[in-house]
């Protein structure tokens, strides 16, 4: 080929590949999920997606033929599933553990596709990917059905907002492509999609293994006459309306370079805002106009929903991280008190009363769940009866929360209307909402002024209020050692009142027993009581095993910072045992007392207490003055 013949090659494959990537920019993105049980099908749908679309490059079809060797279950054929199952323990196992990730792009649209778990146990892993979603694929094995799994992960795209399924009908091969088999599950499907409230559902026979109706029209299948899996994603309107619903910019970032400049950055969550419109910040309801819109190193006049931009004022109001700036005409609602949809993530129970962090948007706040309301059963979509949620189960629950937040209701507005829980303590994820509505007894309360506080009821009785935490195992000699003190402290001419575990329960918590959801419910009351006695300025002495870090560290949280003193009683439990004051150890071990501390229920002995005492070696009276020489100290 002469000089000049290859430069015009050349150049026609350079325009060539620009106008593709031209074309391939100006396409929209529909991201999606896959889910359903365990062995339908999800992993080896999307490895043949990716296989016959022509996107996977020669080395890993290389590395694809040798983990079909080494790990497929398809004889001698390769094993598409391998595409997305990457972690080894999912090689190992056969089923998808993590959520999985892909991207691809045909003609006509590009696609962000999560793999996502089916087996139980990772239930909380598919919410996960699902949160991002506009469709889910849900697969259903056309020899089982419907199955509960199937209905689980149903629950969970219609709670989290996802109103597009497509029913992939899996291994129809597996049943001799039979149409019944096809229309019963699809008649099946239908029906339980209507009690959810999932409206637009659309069904596909097909054979992810063969390729059958996924890219491809089936020979098999000549009774299907609607669009393949792939035909049905790129034509799909998915796109949401929430440019046209109201303004909301969650706060990132105050960005603050130097004293000229002060603008609030953040992703638009929904709606669309421009140069002198009004707005207003949430919590608290300042308003203000806006004055500039930068992107990067652009101004512009407006922006809509999705774009990253910061915002400047036209004038000086306290605005932090967090806060939610909206149309002051349409303005979110704030409360600290909230009805939500939860998922419970977490192999430890959500147990009402105990403290978690609530995190919406960019804002993080101290959260309890002060009651649920019901748990819902995935086979009736009845609401149950429920005083814990344990893994994987949806309950509907009231929540207390330290602060206010601002919100929208989760089906008006995803982005502002879900948060996670996060425990305190492991810092692990536990929950996934969605807020239903604020409650409207959060409105009716408001704080009463009050002239005398606990500064000047503290300087009356001449000391520091103090909460003083005595934790152990029973018969480690908490009671004692706090009575012992409390007579030094009374002989010192010092105001105190000792609150007792067995003692408060004969009255104030004598409706309670001795379940993990009990014990965190009488932790919290005690607390309670122990803050009202503090603001009296009283030295409150609590006696109680509490055997839980995280009511321990929620009542450290009700009260101004030195004012709780966590002191660990430090007695082996064959010392407690040995002593045995009130014959409780000898009881349970006969099996007459069930859920007792130390033997079938958890102590969890903590990690930083302010004081530690080993009364092996320290008499009652040596520990409390032992605490004495602290206080003083």
């Amino acid at each position: 080929m002469l000089e000049s013949e290859r430069a015009v090659a050349s150049q026609e494959v350079s325009e060539s590949v620009l106008d593709y990537l031209a074309r391939q920019s100006e396409l929209d993105v529909l991201r999606f999920i896959t889910c359903g049980s365990v062995d339908d099908g999800k992993s080896t749908l999307i490895g043949r997606l990716l296989y016959d679309s022509k996107l996977i490059f020669e080395d890993q079809l290389k590395a694809l033929e040798f983990d079909s060797r080494k790990f497929g279950t398809q004889g001698r054929e390769i094993d598409l599933a391998l595409l997305v199952d990457g972690l080894a323990a999912e090689r190992e196992q056969g089923i998808t553990i993590d959520v999985a990730y892909r991207y691809f792009a045909t003609e006509g649209r590009k696609f962000i596709v999560a793999d996502t778990p089916g087996h139980e146990q990772y239930t909380r892993n598919m919410a996960t990917g699902a949160s991002t979603a506009s469709l889910a694929v849900i697969l259903v094995d056309a020899r089982n059905g419907v199955v509960t799994q199937t209905r689980r992960h149903s629950c969970i795209c219609a709670l989290l907002g996802i109103r597009h399924v497509l029913l992939a009908v899996n291994k129809m091969d597996a049943v001799a492509w039979d149409r019944a088999a096809f229309e019963a599950i699809e008649e099946q499907y239908a029906a339980f999609a209507a009690e959810i409230g999932l409206a637009n559902v659309y069904s596909v026979p097909l054979s992810a293994l063969k390729g059958d109706n996924v890219l491809a029209r089936s020979s098999h299948m000549p009774w299907y006459e609607g669009p393949t899996l792939l035909s049905h994603l790129e034509q799909i309107d998915t796109a949401t309306d929430s440019v046209e619903m109201p303004f909301r910019l969650p706060v990132q970032w105050v960005n603050r370079p130097d004293s000229t400049f002060r603008g609030y950055a953040g992703t638009i969550a929904s709606g669309r805002v421009g140069v002198g419109e009004s707005i207003a910040v949430l919590p608290g309801g300042r308003t203000a106009k806006v004055e500039r819109i930068v992107a990067g190193v652009d101004e512009h006049d407006d922006a809509i929903a999705g774009e990253a931009v910061t915002i400047t004022l036209d004038r000086e109001i306290d605005v932090s991280r967090g806060d939610v700036i909206a149309a002051a005409v349409a303005r979110p609602e704030s409360s600290d008190q909230v009805q939500a949809t939860v998922i419970w993530m977490s192999e430890n129970h959500l147990l009402p009363g105990r403290s978690y962090l609530l995190k919406t948007t960019n804002r993080i706040v101290g959260a309890s769940v002060t009651e649920i309301k019901g748990r819902i059963d995935v086979h009736t979509l009845q609401r149950d009866a429920a005083k814990v949620l344990e893994l994987n189960e949806i309950g509907i629950c009231n929540l207390s929360l330290d602060a206010q937040v601002a919100f929208d209701a989760y089906g008006e507005n995803r982005t502002t209307g879900s948060f996670v829980l996060i425990d305190r303590v492991s810092h692990e994820t536990v929950a996934a909402g969605m807020i239903d509505f604020g409650l409207r007894r959060a409105q009716n309360i408001h704080w009463q002024a009050v002239d005398v506080d606990k500064t000047v009821r503290a300087q009356q009785k001449q000391q520091t209020p103090r909460i003083l935490w005595f934790t152990g195992l029973s018969g480690s000699g908490k009671s004692t050692i706090a009575n012992a003190l409390e007579r030094e402290l009374l002989a010192a001419g010092r105001h105190t009142y000792l609150l007792d575990g067995d003692n408060v329960r004969h009255g104030l918590n004598r409706d309670l027993g001795f379940t993990d959801a009990d014990r965190v419910e009488n932790i919290r009351r005690v607390g309670e009581v122990a803050k009202l006695m503090l603001d009296a300025g009283l030295i409150v002495l609590v006696s109680f095993i509490s055997p839980f870090r995280a009511e321990r560290e929620m009542v450290r949280k009700m009260v101004g910072e030195g004012e709780f003193v966590e002191i660990f009683v430090d007695t082996p439990l064959d010392v407690c045992e040995a002593r045995d004051p009130k014959g409780l150890y000898g009881r349970a071990r006969a099996g007459e007392i069930k859920n007792f501390t130390g033997l079938d229920s958890p102590y969890e002995a903590p990690e930083d207490a302010e004081l530690t005492l080993d009364t092996t070696t320290l008499s009652a009276e040596a520990a409390a003055r032992r605490v004495l020489g602290f206080l003083d100290d």
